[in-house]
């Protein structure tokens, strides 16, 4: 029994060595994937199209530039009432969407100051800039509405404590340059090269610049919330905030107007679906391409209101008004290239 016994446990022992032996021949074989190999296909994405993002933004920017010629075709309907009717189809969309993605309607409480702050901003640039567009040439309205960015960059510094530097200050003073080029004032320029309609152009003016300094405003305030607010429940204050100061202004003004013709109505409908679709085409370009070559592509929003102002209202842009219209755009694509390259250059650093 005892030599049985010590037979059997040689040979338990040499058959758990044998397989530990083998398992550590396993172990040692190369792997048909190495590590590198083996972690470059996890992390490995398809493909995307090469420049998808960039047409996207074209899309919107041409959207948009539809949309200012048919505000600036309805003269008969005021700014406030068009503001109106576009923030009501917009919560007409939003409203599904917020419901698919569970948002809820009131965001979050430390957030819901800023939220209201940016739907009561975002909906008095819109209107500004309607009305901007209704009294001043489609161009003008156009490039001085275009000068947002330079006023986020400022505002940004003041608020946001973010850093200014002398190439900002000077894209500052180029878009001041543009504006005042094509307001042109007459306590500046005489009677004989100001405004070409008197009073309605500087009214217009100032209503772009302001329209202007409120679309910073808004960039700024959605930064301050950065991104633990869903895009939806913005978009739905937007709409909330805007109708009701639209229903409110234009009630005490007492300019409710039904246009007169069919056509005119169905501009008003067209306004509030591009104006959809253009925001949808402007958040696909900044979610699939970076912010700066998107804005660089907004340019094109400036050639094609000179374009539309041509052909539909035969007005032919005055000397003063494209020298305005390169200063801001100048300035413009100067602060889109810094930031693109310096978000670039920190790429490369992490």
């Amino acid at each position: 029994m005892t030599t049985t016994t010590k037979r059997r446990e040689e040979a338990t022992s040499r058959g758990v060595e044998g397989r530990r032996c083998a398992c550590r021949r396993f172990a040692s074989q190369p792997s048909e994937h190495p590590p590198q190999q083996r972690a470059h296909v996890k992390v490995e994405k398809p493909k995307r199209c090469p420049g998808l993002g960039l047409f996207y933004a074209l899309l919107a920017t041409v959207l948009f530039s539809i949309i200012a010629l048919l505000v600036k075709s309805i003269q008969e309907v005021h700014a406030i009432e068009i503001s109106a009717l576009r923030c009501f189809f917009q919560i007409l969309f939003i409203l599904p969407m917020l419901i698919y993605h569970k948002t809820g309607f009131l965001g979050p409480r430390d957030k819901r100051v800023f939220l209201v702050l940016r739907g009561f901003i975002g909906s008095n640039a819109m209107i500004l800039l309607y009305y901007s567009v209704q009294h001043m040439p489609l161009a003008d309205a156009t490039v001085i509405m275009f000068s947002n960015p330079v006023f986020t960059s400022l505002l940004a510094w003041i608020f946001l404590k973010e850093k200014c530097t002398i190439w900002d200050c000077v894209f500052t003073l180029f878009t001041i340059t543009g504006v005042i080029l094509i307001a042109r004032p007459s306590f500046l320029f005489g009677e004989h090269l100001s405004g070409t309609k008197g009073t309605d152009h500087i009214k217009g003016a100032v209503a772009g610049v302001a329209g202007a300094i409120a679309a910073a405003f808004t960039f700024v305030v959605l930064r301050k919330m950065g991104k633990s607010v869903h895009y939806y429940l913005s978009v739905w204050y937007y709409a909330v905030v805007g109708l009701i100061e639209s229903v409110i202004v234009v009630t005490i003004l007492g300019e409710w107007k039904m246009p007169n013709c069919g056509r005119d109505r169905w501009m008003l409908i067209l306004i509030t679906v591009l104006g959809i679709v253009g925001q949808s085409f402007l958040i696909k370009a900044l979610q699939t391409e970076k912010a700066g070559p998107v804005a660089l592509m907004r340019t094109v929003d400036v050639v094609l209101s000179f374009f539309f102002q041509f052909i539909f209202f035969n007005i032919t842009p005055t000397w003063w008004s494209l020298a305005g219209a390169l200063c801001v755009v100048a300035s413009t694509c100067g602060v889109a290239v810094r930031k693109w390259y310096s978000s670039s250059r920190k790429e490369l650093k992490d």
